[in-house]
């Protein structure tokens, strides 16, 4: 039986309203303790049955006009076609009516991406070492559009007074670009907050995207 209905996070952004966006809680699945309910990953030890029933409560849940491509995630760069049967990425594109881009995270940094006018989205999951891989680049590299036109939000994700990481990670983002070290604060001796939204912010705006929206929830 499922635990609660199904509750969404959606994006406030001012793009097309035939683009239907959202982020999903934890709430209105089926699974059992410790994935307690909707979880939708079937890379994380829970039972595969009840990941495909989340799966179908929340296609019905968005009356979704196909099946997404779930991605086999990587923490990776790679950036597939929602049409697409290779499922090894950690970006989804597409640019034809009726696709459905989905990306999984738990703390990682969900950006979902679209043109203003619609016709292009895309969604991307950016970790630490996604968004040093060049993952939001990557995927904005398959819009057509101009920069100017695309837009981001950035949904739910681990927030900047929670998310800890050692001196290597915060050489790593600081020697790529120098700007990045106000979006870390010094905790302890050796390790850092870090700010994933503001880090992910960053590297869009240096990208040309200045429409950025979402970062509100942790």
């Amino acid at each position: 039986m499922a635990t609660g209905s199904i509750e969404l996070v959606r994006p406030d952004w001012p793009v097309s309203a035939r683009v239907r966006a959202c982020s999903t809680t934890r709430r209105g699945g089926v699974s059992g303790a410790p994935w307690h309910s909707l979880n939708l990953g079937g890379h994380v030890g829970d039972d595969m049955s009840a990941v495909v029933r989340n799966r179908e409560r929340l296609a019905r849940h968005l009356a979704l006009p196909a099946e997404p491509l779930w991605l086999d995630q990587v923490h990776g760069s790679r950036v597939r076609s929602a049409g697409d049967h290779d499922a090894c990425a950690d970006a989804c594109y597409a640019d034809t009516p009726g696709r459905v881009c989905v990306v999984l995270t738990a703390d990682c940094l969900p950006v979902l991406f679209s043109s203003r006018d619609g016709d292009e989205v895309a969604a991307a999951h950016a970790g630490w070492r996604g968004l040093l891989a060049g993952v939001l680049e990557e995927t904005l590299s398959r819009f057509r559009g101009p920069r100017e036109g695309i837009v981001a939000w950035l949904g739910p994700a681990i927030g900047p007074g929670a998310f800890e990481v050692g001196d290597d990670v915060h050489t790593a983002f600081v020697d790529e670009d120098k700007a990045a070290g106000s979006h870390f604060i010094a905790n302890r001796p050796g390790h850092w907050l870090a700010d994933l939204y503001g880090l992910a912010t960053l590297r869009l705006e240096r990208a040309g995207v200045g429409a950025v929206y979402g970062g509100g929830h942790c």
